[in-house]
């Protein structure tokens, strides 16, 4: 049975799903315990899941299985979930080749096997060309991981370090346990290595952790006999996988339907607490009301009116947040709200463009002057976007296809889908990179769910297209 640590703002919903897939979770916050009626439980988790910087998703670092089972749970219940997973392990040991130096870094490439990662020119100085080197947890995610030749071996208790000295959890309060372990780790007398005890040994016996460092010793006997036969580059040593999650605005709002079955839930809460400080301060009040039994319509009225000077208005600028599927976010620049309709959630905002360039698929020169005017439905799997040059003439028509897009006091987003449909003035279509997105499944981003909604959606986009925009 896997085991998993949750934390961050899907932590309720993310825990009732594990649960009732047989998962136990370690190290469960106060508000779990009581939500859930958990035992308090300091064993270390098969996997940690904790909310990405921006709160758009969550992060999750654990054993291969664990991440495996995860990963299946969330693609079994969200069907607009994207989850990006790293070619390397954190912690992961590798026998790697030294590549070339990078000044403007300061560092030197390794070329690791599925990756290309870098170490500091200092560390670097005086190694030979094949490396053994170790993926830091600094930058997890990165296209170029930041290696190290500081080798350590996390176990569950306790984590192997170079040097001589004993080191204790400061989750660890206790002063006599952390004497304990101090004092039991410099009985061991290690040689070479020194001791991190983890937040999980503060209550296991001697017996018990000194058997984890008497196996993590022969894991690093282990290591070093690969290292002297393997040919770089090469895996020595396995560790935590990792992968990074994005929830669209269907995955949030299942989200609240989750979370609504266990602690009374706001309409819009998971997307309310990604706005920011003072809108996810507004979501705790308001779903303490509904605690205390208050009308679900008056707080939401209540709630709505709090939030709205938050909101740009006509007339205010907003940025634009498109998301790449590999993660990547793209800022299109400031865009002026030209109109907004409560009725039927239609905004429509402007650019102008200094620089020259291409319009992308259009394959039509941009100019300085040029003007972008886009119209977005809130919720919508598409928008479109019409091209201008400075007097006012056509130049193409864009429809983007992407996750439903959402309204942020500062920003409109959405996560690109790849499929595009381009429109010129002579009413030439044309749909493209279809096959490119449909191949996302086989990587294992996007379900097969995502890619028959798109389907669907670049069907009504074809059908609604005018005759004259089709060229009959």
């Amino acid at each position: 049975m896997a085991s998993a640590r949750i934390r961050g703002i899907y932590s309720t919903a993310l825990t009732k799903l594990l649960l009732e897939q047989d998962f136990e979770i370690a190290q469960p916050s106060m508000a779990l315990r009581e939500r859930f009626r958990l035992k308090a439980n300091a064993e270390s988790p098969d996997i940690d899941i904790y909310d990405r910087y921006s709160r758009q998703g969550v992060r999750a670092l654990g054993k291969a299985e664990a991440t495996k089972a995860f990963k299946a749970i969330l693609q079994a219940h969200f069907d607009d979930v994207i989850i990006r997973e790293w070619k390397v392990t954190a912690d992961g040991i590798y026998r790697g080749l030294k590549q070339r130096s990078d000044p403007d870094t300061q560092s030197v490439l390794v070329d690791i096997g599925p990756a290309t990662g870098w170490i500091n020119e200092e560390e670097a100085r005086g190694l030979a060309e094949h490396v053994i080197v170790q993926v830091e947890r600094r930058r997890i995610g990165a296209r170029e991981p930041v290696l190290t030749t500081e080798i350590k071996i996390p176990g569950k208790y306790a984590i192997l370090m170079p040097g001589n000295q004993v080191k204790v959890s400061r989750k660890i309060l206790d002063w006599q346990k952390r004497s304990r372990l101090i004092q039991l780790g410099k009985e061991m007398g290690l040689r070479g290595w020194g001791i991190i005890w983890r937040t999980s040994a503060a209550d296991q016996s001697s017996e018990v952790l000194k058997n984890e460092i008497a196996n993590l010793l022969k894991e690093g006997e282990s290591i070093s006999k690969k290292a002297e036969q393997a040919e770089a580059p090469a895996l020595l040593w396995e560790g935590s996988h990792s992968m990074e999650t994005e929830f669209p605005a269907l995955s949030k709002r299942k989200f609240d339907e989750i979370r609504g079955l266990v602690t009374p839930t706001l309409d819009g809460h998971h997307f309310y607490k990604t706005c920011g400080k003072e809108i996810s301060s507004a979501v705790d009040m308001a779903e303490k009301l509904l605690e205390e039994g208050k009308s679900g319509k008056e707080v939401e009225d209540l709630f709505q009116k709090t939030i709205q000077k938050e909101y740009p208005e006509v007339g205010s600028t907003i940025s634009i947040e498109h998301v790449k599927l590999d993660g990547r976010v793209l800022h299109l620049g400031e865009a002026l709200i030209e109109s907004f309709s409560n009725d039927s959630s239609v905004i429509e905002f402007s650019r102008v463009f200094s620089r020259e360039g291409v319009y992308d698929g259009l394959k039509t020169p941009k100019e300085p002057g040029d003007i972008a005017v886009t119209e977005a439905k809130v919720g919508e799997w598409y928008f479109k976007t019409r091209y201008f040059s400075k007097d006012g003439k056509l130049k193409g028509t864009y429809v983007n296809l992407n996750t439903p897009v959402e309204l942020y006091p500062r920003s409109v987003r959405y996560v690109d889908l790849e499929i595009d449909v381009c429109v010129w003035p002579d009413g030439k279509i044309e749909i493209l990179d279809e096959e490119k997105f449909e191949n996302t499944v086989k990587e294992g981003l996007v379900t097969q769910k995502l890619v028959e909604i798109v389907k669907d959606k670049l069907h009504e986009i074809m059908k609604n297209l005018s005759p004259e925009q089709k060229g009959d």
